[in-house]
């Protein structure tokens, strides 16, 4: 139970009542209390939100003005990520692929996004040296890698709402690798529309417009073995 000081106890307020009552909690449950009580925070533009800090390493999106914060990935995800991760290094170096913790700002709601995977340009190595975060003012990544987790409202978020997302970026190439379909579709930018390269599964060459001597199987992902 939260203990307002300016609040009435039994018809009369008492400092050292409240006090007694307060100390006797565990320190675990005044920690859940604080936190339950907390005033959330409210941004009315991006730029408050990036000067915002917390003092902790949670990644956030704002959505409405608010921050909601994001879930971690799954282990077969995070699996993924990091096998795409090795094949994109192997290629162009380190430097330039990004996993889970890189941000874009996008437009709509929510305003920003962390794709399981990005290859950035050689111009945001350092322009991200100081926050792993991608603006719209910037130019925008040549890739993003979705990785989707099971369930009908992540499913649509990865092939409808983030793609309406990534298209209005300008982001030339998305794929959207699907444990359950086990399926890595590759969209390229068209103008200003996403078309479909094409739907890879099993030993089939995952092709890329921008990176053709990439070489990777769908099979060769975690949970793609047939």
């Amino acid at each position: 139970m939260f203990l307002r000081r300016d609040q009435v106890f039994f018809g009369a307020y008492n400092e050292d009542r409240v006090n007694a009552i307060e100390q006797s909690l565990s320190l675990r449950d005044r920690i859940q209390i604080k936190t339950m009580i907390q005033v959330k925070p409210r941004f009315h533009s991006f730029e408050e939100y990036l000067s915002y800090d917390d003092g902790t390493d949670n990644l956030y999106e704002l959505f409405n003005g608010e921050l909601i914060q994001v879930p971690p990935e799954s282990g077969i995800n995070v699996q993924i990520a990091n096998r795409l991760f090795l094949a994109f290094a192997l290629l162009i170096g380190t430097d330039r692929v990004r996993g889970h913790g890189l941000e874009l700002e996008v437009r709509g709601e929510p305003r920003n996004r962390y794709p399981d995977l990005t290859i950035i340009r050689e111009e945001h190595i350092q322009q991200l040296a100081k926050r792993n975060t991608i603006r719209l003012s910037m130019a925008p990544p040549l890739l993003v890698i979705e990785v989707v987790s099971p369930g009908e409202l992540q499913h649509d978020r990865d092939y409808f709402a983030k793609r309406s997302q990534y298209q209005d970026c300008g982001i030339r190439e998305y794929w959207i690798v699907d444990p359950e379909a086990q399926t890595v579709l590759v969209l390229e930018l068209t103008g200003n529309t996403y078309t479909e390269i094409g739907s890879f599964s099993g030993s089939e060459q995952v092709r890329s417009p921008q990176f053709k001597e990439l070489n990777l199987m769908a099979l060769d992902l975690p949970k793609f073995i047939t």
